[in-house]
């Protein structure tokens, strides 16, 4: 199988226009204490549904990850962060970097331990955002936060902002969202492609990849629209 290898920057524009979808999965996995991108739901790896996912809803995917030599046999690019332990905010940061220098209007940002995001939804952030009326488009959600800011379009006219805030100190990827013009994909739609609490669960622990494990045994995950 192929191995990921590290991409040498593109000349600016020469893949014009079309964002890719970046796929972040540059965290430490310390509470799952090993590579959570790498663990199994349903037979396949987490990073593995992601891609496919991804490649459902954009002409390319990409890898943003520090640890590129993990990811052999995904056949993808792959970069690290520009600014190292920065956290969420530095994986879109990078990925927003890689999507200017290649003349791109933006970049579908999803974790790498999302198992059950369907291409549908993924669609339509995309669609919303290369409308050209907004900077980031950004699901709502059941969670804490109320958004998934991690399963979000955003385009590269978010890049000057996230690279302020980063000189600044500052790491929360909600925050780039406050500051940037964002349209949010309502609730009550996000739910046409499925349970947000599945769609979103993302394998941050044993107990989590457990979860996860009997949604796709059971099938809890096959009512939504792809």
């Amino acid at each position: 199988m192929p191995a990921a290898a590290v991409s040498e920057p593109r000349a600016l524009g020469s893949v014009p226009g079309s964002p890719f979808a970046a796929v972040l999965a540059g965290g430490e996995s310390r509470r799952f204490g090993a590579p959570k991108a790498l663990a199994r739901v349903g037979g396949a790896r987490v990073v593995d549904r992601v891609v496919e996912a991804a490649r459902g809803a954009v002409g390319e995917t990409v890898l943003v990850a520090n640890r590129p030599e993990m990811f052999g046999g995904t056949g993808l690019r792959v970069r690290p962060d520009v600014v190292a332990g920065a956290g969420a905010l530095g994986g879109v940061h990078a990925a927003l970097r890689w999507a200017a220098e290649e003349g791109r209007t933006g970049a579908l940002c999803v974790a790498c331990d999302l198992p059950f995001l369907p291409s549908g939804l993924l669609r339509a952030l995309v669609e919303r955002g290369t409308a050209g009326d907004v900077d980031a488009v950004v699901p709502e959600s059941t969670g804490r936060r109320g958004v998934e800011p991690l399963c979000a379009f955003y385009s590269v006219g978010c890049l000057a902002e996230a690279e302020r805030m980063l000189e600044a100190g500052e790491r929360r990827l909600v925050d780039l969202l406050a500051r940037v013009r964002t349209a949010r994909v309502p609730l009550d739609e996000v739910r046409r492609w499925g349970a947000p609490e599945i769609m979103f669960l993302n394998v941050n622990t044993p107990a989590d990849h457990a979860r996860a494990e009997e949604i796709a045994r059971t099938g809890e995950a096959d009512d939504g629209v792809s």
